[in-house]
C-alpha cells in the first residue's frame, strides 16, 4: 500500500514562495505519475500540476504556468512543488496523488490516480 504524505503548506504573502514535498512510504515512486490538486473552500477539486515517472512529461493549469513547478526524486521517494508570485487566490488544500498506471505522461483527470495524500493548506493573504 502506498502512502502519501504532504508538508511545507502554510500562511504567506501575496508575491511570496512555498515549496510543497509529497513523501512517500510502502512503495517506491519511481514508476508512479504524480500529481498535485487543490481545493479551495466552496469549489471542486481542481488540477495543478503533473509529472510522469521519468520526469520527462510535465503538465500544469493555466491558472499556475510560469509560477509553479513540479519535480520529483525518485532516489528520495519525494515529489515536490514550487510555488512563486503566490496569490489570494492560490489559498486552498494541496494534496499529491500517484497513478500506478501511467506510462510516458501524466494525467489531469482526478479519476486517473488511485493513491492521494491528506493534504496540506496553504493561505495566501493580501
Amino acid at each position: 500500500q502506498l502512502v502519501l504524505v504532504e508538508s511545507g503548506g502554510g500562511l504567506v504573502q501575496a508575491g511570496g514562495s512555498l515549496r510543497l514535498s509529497c513523501a512517500a512510504s510502502g512503495r517506491t515512486l519511481s514508476t508512479y505519475a504524480m500529481a498535485w490538486f487543490r481545493q479551495a473552500p466552496g469549489k471542486e477539486r481542481e488540477f495543478v500540476a503533473a509529472i510522469s515517472w521519468s520526469s520527462t512529461y510535465t503538465a500544469y493549469a493555466d491558472s499556475v504556468k510560469g509560477r509553479f513547478t513540479i519535480s520529483r526524486d525518485n532516489a528520495k521517494n519525494t515529489v515536490y512543488l514550487q510555488m512563486n508570485s503566490l496569490k489570494p487566490e492560490d489559498t486552498a488544500v494541496y494534496n499529491c496523488a500517484a497513478d500506478r498506471t501511467s506510462t510516458t505522461t501524466a494525467s489531469r483527470y482526478r479519476a486517473a490516480y488511485d493513491y492521494w495524500g491528506q493534504g496540506t493548506q496553504v493561505t495566501v493573504s493580501s
